[in-house]
């Protein structure tokens, strides 16, 4: 009997062995105006999310950090956003093979995670978004990026870029857990404050940020948004949704990108990725399933997206950086480089299909 079973699991694993050389992406008929989802491409963003969890502030910045390998060799920082005041970290940074300046922040830490997804089931919609008649969103998510060190930092820093790479240079926004979040929200400001036009988002594991009445304003100012969310995850059921309350609580905008892995004895023989409806709330993806997974919101596509070790928002940095840093009055630390002129002629515009080359 054992060695009839051995080979049914053989003969079962040898038909799915073509799938695992790769990635299945099932993708649906889209209209021209909707971007169409790249898996190079998040595979890629994937692994500048995993960065900005990076505690050794010399390491992020020079870009030397164990994360940051990959398809993210060759970036180059221009900002660290430390905020100590709310636990907040983010960086600003050019990708020069994709043409395009890179924002990622960070979620939250993991040995924190338990606690924050307990707050979340309670959380209510709390703040009416500026100018967007009935939209209303979550006021924490709002304030980490609107009323903290971050946005004007941030804001620099592109300005910084700009000057250097050209007016035109793509924008792409990133972020894991609350940074996804928070990646949403500046995006939005982008488009909506600042009247970028080539901005790009992508997050993992994010929550829901607003009601329907703020989706629907969202996915119409940064159509070119895509959120990831693997297999089971919980941040992404949170704060829940109720399907006959659409406009008084939290709802999705899209699209989501829902990402399964097929597994035997913990080897992952192929993964799956379903380019959802654009409704936000697509019933056939992961709201087709109990968000119950922990596990699954700490890594997306095989990276981990958690802090290594556990510093109560403390961070490293020798003395070298600081030439580099600023710090104000409430210890938020900012690590700034000179941005050198470049050739500004060289930049491409942001296609449906993710960054074209030049």
């Amino acid at each position: 009997m054992g060695q009839k079973r051995w080979f049914l699991l053989l003969a079962i694993f040898s038909c799915l062995l073509p799938f695992s050389c790769g990635r299945g992406v099932l993708k649906l008929k889209s209209d021209d105006d909707r971007p169409v989802y790249n898996h190079t491409h998040a595979i890629t963003l994937v692994e500048y999310a995993s960065a900005v969890y990076e505690s050794d502030l010399t390491k992020l910045f020079m870009w030397t950090c164990e994360r940051c390998n990959g398809f993210t060799k060759g970036f180059e920082v221009i900002e660290i956003i430390f905020d100590v005041e709310h636990c907040l970290q983010a960086y600003v940074g050019v990708a020069k093979n994709l043409n395009a300046i890179i924002i990622a922040f960070r979620g939250t830490q993991e040995h924190s995670i338990q606690n924050w997804v307990s707050d979340l089931f309670w959380k209510q919609l709390d703040l009416n978004y500026p100018d967007m008649p009935d939209a209303m969103v979550h006021h924490g998510f709002y304030s980490a990026y609107h009323n903290t060190t971050v946005r004007p930092a941030v804001l620099d820093a592109i300005g910084r870029a700009k000057k250097s790479y050209g007016a035109n240079i793509n924008i792409i926004v990133t972020g894991h857990s609350m940074g996804g979040a928070m990646a949403s929200f500046c995006g939005l400001d982008l488009v909506v404050n600042e009247g970028e036009e080539n901005v790009q988002v992508m997050t993992f594991g994010q929550p829901r940020v607003g009601n329907a009445a703020f989706a629907s304003y969202y996915s119409l100012l940064v159509p070119n948004t895509f959120r990831i969310t693997h297999d089971r995850d919980i941040v992404p059921h949170l704060p829940p949704y109720y399907f006959h309350f659409p406009q008084k609580t939290y709802h999705h905008f899209p699209t989501e990108v829902w990402v399964r892995e097929f597994s035997f004895s913990n080897f992952v023989l192929f993964g799956l990725e379903k380019v959802c409806d654009n409704t936000g709330e697509d019933p056939t993806c992961s709201r087709s399933v109990r968000g119950t997974s922990i596990s699954d919101h700490l890594r997306y596509f095989g990276v981990a997206l958690n802090c290594e070790t556990w510093r109560q928002c403390s961070i490293v940095m020798n003395q070298d950086m600081e030439k580099y840093s600023k710090k104000d009055s409430k210890g938020n630390l900012l690590l700034s480089r000179t941005v050198p002129p470049t050739d500004v002629n060289k930049t491409s515009t942001l296609s449906r299909t993710g960054i074209s080359g030049p």
